[in-house]
């Protein structure tokens, strides 16, 4: 059996990778990009910077800096209609996975139309929009080298997955250095969702080999520098761990499929507006409990790539140890739960049917190793819940 891989064509890797932008979008024939991004990357002068190098290249670009934090299919029609109106030829999508995302939705309907349900899955995008070039600025989301963007229908309060090639960026320039300003919040957020990537690409019912190979060395990369870069934010050789650990763990579920835990994730978000991140952190130990049942062979590799365990380790020893280190993790990165967050108690159990049903509707439970019925979903939310 063969499985597809799918790579952005260029990725540029390491300290200074951001400044080579004029130079790659030259080589990729591009010579007037929107940069799409949010007023963070403005305010911190990312985007003066950026702008800056393609000035010198002679080339010139506009900015469409409304993106949010996370994005819905509201707040992308404003850069939709910049596109269709200007004459640009690519996207720098600058940011975290939600300006990342939002470039993605907005190529595609910039070129093609439609509303942003008309592409969520199951349907495959395989058209090519404006080509986008990424440049994260967090080492969390994978987004610079997945086929996936996620997009909140804000009339029913549904996280839509889009998935196709027509979402993979065309290139990647991963900057550690753009990391060395996050806070310690978003530092921990966004690196459980890296850890939650690689761990749940690893025990997919669609994994392959080389899923499996980028999976297991971004968590050799992630595990032990996680604690490290929240606590020591200019720590650079953490940064650059967590960096590349976070683009190999998006390597790997672009091609295996994320699992139970994003399924879960994505109504959390949609309907109580919980980072994307923070959202998996509060599942992740729930979720990885009730798994791993169904693949202990597959769960001890995580524990024993993430250094939690040994080799000479039993498989019962290694994922007790994997699901202390979830925990432990939680608590040490200060992850808050529904609750803590503020999240009102009865419109959660209210909506747990409904998330419940979202989430299954959305695939990705189906790629789980024990794949959960609704009614099972809905007991899940509320064991999160209760383990505060």
């Amino acid at each position: 059996m063969s499985h597809r891989i799918v790579l952005p064509r260029l990725m540029e890797i390491g300290a200074g990778a951001s400044g080579r932008i004029a130079q790659v979008l030259t080589d990729l024939g591009c010579r007037r990009p929107l940069i799409v991004t949010d007023r963070m990357m403005v305010e911190l002068g990312y985007v003066a910077r950026l702008a800056e190098r393609l000035a010198t290249a002679d080339i010139p670009c506009e900015c469409f800096a409304d993106t949010l934090p996370e994005p819905t299919a509201a707040s992308i029609r404003a850069g939709v209609e910049k596109v269709r109106q200007g004459n640009f030829d690519s996207i720098v999508a600058l940011g975290g996975g939600s300006p990342i995302d939002s470039a993605k939705a907005i190529g595609i309907l910039g070129t093609f139309g439609g509303e942003m349900r008309d592409y969520r899955f199951p349907r495959d995008v395989s058209e090519a929009g404006l080509p986008i070039i990424a440049v994260p600025t967090t080492a969390g989301t994978g987004s610079e080298v997945t086929r996936f963007t996620i997009i909140t229908d804000e009339t029913s309060d549904e996280k839509m997955l889009c998935a196709g090639l027509g979402f993979m960026p065309v290139a990647a320039l991963i900057d550690y250095e753009l990391t060395l300003s996050l806070p310690p919040r978003v530092t921990a957020d966004t690196g459980i969702d890296a850890l939650t990537h690689a761990i749940e690409a690893y025990v997919s019912r669609k994994a392959s080999l080389y899923s499996d190979a980028q999976a297991l060395q971004a968590m050799r990369l992630l595990g032990p520098n996680l604690r490290i870069a929240y606590r020591q934010p200019d720590n650079r050789v953490a940064r650059e761990a967590m960096m590349l650990g976070s683009t190999l763990a998006g390597i790997a579920f672009s091609n295996a499929s994320v699992a139970l835990v994003h399924g879960m994730s994505r109504p959390i978000g949609a309907f109580f507006h919980v980072p994307h991140g923070l959202s998996n952190a509060m599942l992740l130990p729930t979720v990885t409990a009730f798994s791993i049942p169904a693949a202990p062979e597959r769960y001890a590799d995580c524990a024993r790539a993430m250094g939690v365990a040994g080799e000479a380790d039993s498989t019962e020893q290694a994922n007790a140890r994997l699901l202390q280190e979830l925990r432990e993790l939680n608590r040490e990165l200060q992850v808050p739960g529904p609750a803590a967050f503020g999240i009102d108690r009865e419109r959660f159990f209210s909506l747990r049917e409904t998330m419940a049903r979202q989430a299954l509707a959305s695939g990705s439970p189906g790629n789980n190793p024990r794949v959960p019925s609704e009614a099972e979903i809905a007991d899940l939310y509320q064991h999160v819940w209760n383990q505060e």
